[in-house]
């Protein structure tokens, strides 16, 4: 599966759909609690429910081989929000399992992982991909699939990727990417985070990265429309150039100065005790527009099926 690449310059000529993601958007699994149980359900079929429609092999086989750049068995990589271990398995096809870790939120989803014999080695644990259990300058490689639209705050998130990673070190983030289509774009702003191109590669920038490069993927039957959106939808890639933690330059009229990006404290302490019942509910409502995700593929497949049909009878006139 080929994929097109988006400089951080070529995102500024981009139409409404790089245009910034409403803040006024519900999201209601882009909360820790509400996705923790989201995955408690979603976990059970994941593998072979979720992925065939929205993160084939191809996709991930793609990204790993192309865009994370992993090229020696000795690297040290880790897969942030790696879940049932879908995309360390294309991690493992270039690196000795003992020097991957695999950190998730989620003990379901992370005994899913556990089962698969492909990963015996993988360094497996609970973490938060806001704040991970990590000295920095520790990787040389990180990886995060189908996890930052479930971080209530993506720029702590990337922030933490650029901070464990040594100097340079890589990193490679898969997501969604948001839709243009009106419908398609109220359910995604009422289940969770579909950044625009354009935040991505300005969250990457703010974060410290440099060549820092987008990468357009999805399923092959979409023929490459995305007007609908994409659960997953891009691979973005940037280099650290600089030891030590997040790095964010200011410019002012004198000279371009180097300060820390200072964030203040998490968004939420999932240590802390919630509503249950406000969790609840938004985690039904929101799993209920996610299911409108889990029909557009359908969707799509059957209208690429239609389209070859039509292809292969005119070629046959």
């Amino acid at each position: 599966m080929a994929s097109t690449n988006v400089s951080s310059a070529g995102t500024a000529g981009l139409g409404s759909s790089n245009s910034k993601a409403s803040s006024s958007a519900l999201r209601l699994i882009q909360h820790k609690r509400e996705a923790l149980w989201f995955y408690r359900f979603i976990s059970i079929g994941y593998d072979h429910v979720f992925n065939p429609g929205q993160y084939t092999e191809d996709m991930r086989d793609v990204a790993m081989d192309e865009h994370a750049n992993l090229r020696r068995p000795n690297l040290k990589v880790v897969d942030v929000g790696g879940g049932t271990g879908f995309t360390t398995l294309g991690i493992v096809r270039h690196v000795d399992p003992e020097n991957v870790t695999l950190i998730d939120q989620s003990p379901h989803q992370l005994n899913k992982a556990r089962q698969k014999k492909a990963l015996k080695g993988v360094n497996i644990m609970e973490g938060d991909a806001e704040d991970l259990p990590f000295p920095a300058d520790t990787f040389d490689r990180y990886v995060s699939a189908g996890s930052i639209e479930y971080w209530p705050d993506p720029q702590r998130g990337i922030k933490e990727a650029y901070r464990v990673l040594s100097t340079g070190g890589l990193a490679c983030i898969i997501g969604p990417v948001r839709p243009t289509f009106w419908l398609s774009r109220f359910f995604a702003d009422m289940w969770m985070l579909f950044p625009t191109e354009q935040e991505y590669i300005e969250w990457f920038e703010r974060a410290g990265f440099k060549d820092v490069e987008l990468h357009r993927i999805g399923p092959k039957w979409y023929r490459g429309v995305r007007r609908h959106g994409l659960v997953i939808g891009c691979s973005v890639t940037g280099i650290k150039t600089e030891s030590g933690d997040s790095l964010y330059r200011i410019f002012n009229y004198e000279a371009f100065n180097i300060s820390s990006l200072q964030l203040g404290p998490k968004a939420e302490d999932i240590s802390k005790h919630g509503n249950p019942i406000l969790v609840f509910v938004r985690f039904l409502i929101g799993t209920i527009c996610a299911a409108y995700f889990f029909l557009v593929p359908i969707y799509m497949w059957i209208k690429d099926k239609i389209v070859s049909v039509a292809c292969r009878s005119k070629e046959g006139e």
